[in-house]
């Protein structure tokens, strides 16, 4: 049985650590792999999978063995794949046992998601080290054939379809949640996203817009502009704020499974970073990405690259009210995204009708952790 360490560097809150979480499951589950997860932030970990104590150096959960990675690092044998999430450099300690391995350890970066051009011809490339005996390969997850593709369990699809098509199954989850099921009309939405502006917008656009809106947010989320927007009301888990025609509703962080079923019960999502943001599509469910933010815009090519991919085949009168939520949501300025609103969701059913195509062809490119199994496979060979 081969072995593998995961090492994720917490920086993103949740998106490094949701993907290296997904991923180390998927391994351990469906390829029966030894996998160790190291992460350097058990308390975000814990929002995840609640199996998860925080401050323990080692422990099990859900069949992947979670270590603490902090200084000084142990003496450690390296293991036969060793994956860096984004770029996260495993310790000077165990690189150097990795040299001194034999035989070599399959060493892999696990790169963030884009949609732009250049990552196929990047993808699955080799980068030797500049002063050991080491060679590490990149590896991109992607939209597209010749890229890695995208993270999804092997029941993945038939879970949802079957979530959305039974409404015992919707109101059992509402249920749990604490939550009434959804009105007749009332638009159901989830939010979860960076700081910024924008949300002021949305949330007048949803409040005077005349039909009910339910919006559905996770603990520490939005928290400044929800609080200016309701007067200081109270944010802690439970808490049901309205104004108008907008009801939100404040719930504790969902562990991974549980979220992916807010996602397939709500008739919107906007999502953030990465692991929320391919959950979102997999929900089949019309999404706003809220795209992690970087100096000099360098975020603005890879929004743009995925709506170019996104909005293929879409008539340009629902392509263009597309584009401009999108956008005006990543520009963050509270007029542009109460204007540009009314024109997007005008579009609902059509915004639904293509998501679930768009949701059926994300299984192209192949399954990430299939795909790496198999190429970390063919260099160990």
């Amino acid at each position: 049985m081969r072995s593998w360490d995961i090492f994720c560097n917490v920086v993103d809150n949740y998106g490094d650590i949701g993907v290296s979480w997904r991923l180390a499951r998927q391994l351990a589950a469906a390829h029966g792999l030894r996998v160790r997860l190291w992460v350097d932030d058990l308390a975000s970990l814990a929002k995840l999978c609640p199996d998860v104590v925080d401050g323990r150096d080692q422990q099990h959960a859900r069949g992947v063995d979670v270590r603490w990675w902090r200084e000084p690092f142990p003496a450690v044998e390296p293991a036969d794949v060793v994956v860096e999430a984004f770029a996260c450099n495993p310790p000077a300690n165990y690189v150097a046992a990795m040299a001194a391995r034999q035989p070599k350890p399959a060493w892999i970066n696990l790169e963030y998601l884009s949609a732009e051009d250049w990552v196929r011809g990047c993808h699955g490339l080799p980068s030797p080290h500049p002063s050991l005996p080491l060679v590490k390969h990149f590896y991109f997850p992607g939209f597209v054939t010749g890229t890695g593709g995208l993270l999804a369990e092997r029941d993945l699809v038939q879970a949802r379809d079957r979530f959305q098509a039974s409404a015992q199954e919707r109101a059992r989850f509402w249920e749990e949640l604490g939550v009434p099921a959804p009105g007749a009309g009332e638009l159901q939405v989830s939010l979860f996203c960076y700081p910024h502006a924008g949300i002021a917008g949305l949330l007048q656009a949803w409040a005077g817009g005349g039909s009910p809106v339910r919006c559905m947010v996770p603990e520490g989320t939005a928290t400044a502009a929800l609080a200016e927007f309701f007067g200081g009301a109270s944010l802690a888990p439970g808490a049901v704020l309205r104004k108008e025609s907008l009801e939100i509703r404040v719930f504790p962080f969902l562990e991974q499974d549980r979220y992916d079923r807010l996602l397939w019960a709500c008739d919107l999502n906007l999502v953030r970073g990465e692991d929320s943001f391919v959950r979102a599509q997999w929900a089949a469910r019309p999404l706003l990405w809220h795209v992690y933010s970087q100096q000099e815009r360098a975020h603005w090519p890879k929004l743009q690259a995925f709506l170019g991919l996104y909005c293929q085949g879409m008539r340009p009168e629902l392509a263009a009210p597309v584009t401009a939520m999108w956008q005006a949501w990543n520009q963050g300025e509270a007029a542009g995204v109460e204007s540009a609103w009314a024109g997007f969701w005008a579009h609902g059913p059509e915004l639904q009708a293509h998501a679930r195509r768009w949701a059926e062809g994300l299984a192209a490119p192949g399954n990430l952790a299939n795909g790496l199994a198999q190429f970390c496979e063919n260099l160990l060979k």
